[in-house]
């Protein structure tokens, strides 16, 4: 796995489990705003 370089503040993308809506945040949302599911940071692999 090749390592995220992170900048502090900078906008990210997340990405719900559920529904799949894609959010650009600076601080992860926690919730999806449309349906409540949980959110991913999409810049970091899942595994």
């Amino acid at each position: 796995m090749r390592d995220v370089e992170s900048e502090p503040g900078a906008e990210t993308p997340y990405e719900c489990f559920e529904c799949g809506n894609i959010v650009v945040e600076r601080n992860s949302p926690g919730q999806c705003p449309d349906c409540g599911g949980q959110m991913r940071n999409r810049r970091i692999p899942l595994e």
